[in-house]
C-alpha cells in the first residue's frame, strides 16, 4: 500500500470539510475497510463498513447517510449495480473506489451516477480523505444556498426555459439548454461525451461524440459573452465533460 503513514498524520479535517458526516464505506476488504475508516475517524467521521453490495440500500433506508465510498468488486452485488440502485433513489454523493485503472472502467463508474472515482493502485488513504473533504464542501455549500445564502452566478428556470448568467440573459438552443442543465445539476462531476449524448438528444438521433464538443464549444462562447473571463466548463481529457461553479 502506497501510504504507510498512519491517519494521525492526517490533516484533522472535520475543520476543513465542516461537521462530521456520517460516511458508507462499501469495501469488503476488511483491512482495507479498517484503514479507511481509521482515517475518517481521525477526520472527525462516523463511518459504517458494509462488505456486501446487497446491503447498502436496506442501509440507507435505515439511515441516511452523507457521502458513499463505494468499492466496485463487491458480493452479493457488485459497486457499479449498487450506483446506479442509489442514483434512482438518492442524491447521495458517491466515490467510487477500485483496482482498474483502465478508462472504460472510469468511464463505467462515471456513467452510473458516480460524483468521483478513485483507483486504489497505487492505494493513498490521503488522497481518499482529500476527495471527501473536497465533496462535503461542495455539499454543504449547495445545502446552505438552498437554505436562503445568496444565488450562485448561473440560474436556470426549466418551466420557462430560461437561463441566466451572471444576469445576462443565454439565447441557447433547447441541445445546449439540455446540456447545461445537465452539467449545472451536478457541479463538479465528470459526464462523459456518451452519457450527454444520451442525455441532450433526447430523440435518440444518430449522431456523435463531435456533436458533444461542438455543442459544448457554443456553449462556452455565450457563457464567455455573458461573463467574459468566466469559463464553469471544464474539459477533463480523455473522459468529458464537468461544470465549476
Amino acid at each position: 500500500m502506497a501510504d504507510a503513514a498512519g491517519p494521525g498524520l492526517g490533516t484533522g479535517a472535520s475543520g476543513a470539510a465542516g461537521a462530521a458526516a456520517r460516511i458508507l464505506v462499501v469495501e469488503d476488504e476488511p483491512k482495507m475497510a479498517s484503514l479507511i475508516s481509521d482515517y475518517l475517524r481521525a477526520e472527525g467521521h462516523a463511518p459504517q463498513w458494509i462488505a456486501d453490495g446487497r446491503e447498502v440500500l436496506p442501509a440507507l433506508r435505515q439511515s441516511p447517510c452523507d457521502l458513499v465510498l463505494l468499492d466496485i468488486m463487491l458480493p452479493g452485488l457488485d459497486g457499479l449495480s449498487v450506483c446506479r440502485a442509489l442514483r434512482a433513489v438518492s442524491e447521495v454523493p458517491i466515490v467510487m473506489l477500485t483496482a482498474r485503472v483502465e478508462e472504460a472502467d472510469r468511464l463505467a463508474g462515471l456513467d452510473c451516477g458516480a460524483d468521483d472515482y478513485i483507483c486504489k493502485t497505487p492505494f493513498s488513504p490521503r488522497e481518499i480523505m482529500a476527495r471527501v473533504r473536497a465533496i462535503l464542501r461542495r455539499t454543504r455549500r449547495s445545502e446552505g444556498e438552498g437554505d436562503g445564502a445568496a444565488p450562485g452566478p448561473l440560474q436556470i428556470d426549466e418551466a420557462a426555459w430560461t437561463a441566466r448568467y451572471h444576469g445576462i440573459a443565454l439565447d441557447l438552443t433547447p441541445i445546449e439548454f439540455r446540456l447545461l442543465r445537465t452539467l449545472a445539476g451536478a457541479p463538479q462531476r465528470v459526464f462523459s461525451r456518451d452519457s450527454l449524448l444520451d442525455l441532450v438528444h433526447e430523440d435518440a438521433r444518430a449522431v456523435t461524440e463531435r456533436a458533444v464538443d461542438s455543442h459544448v464549444k457554443n456553449l462556452r462562447r455565450k457563457l464567455e459573452a455573458a461573463a467574459p473571463g468566466q469559463h464553469p466548463i471544464r474539459s477533463i481529457y480523455g473522459v468529458g465533460y464537468k461544470f465549476e461553479p
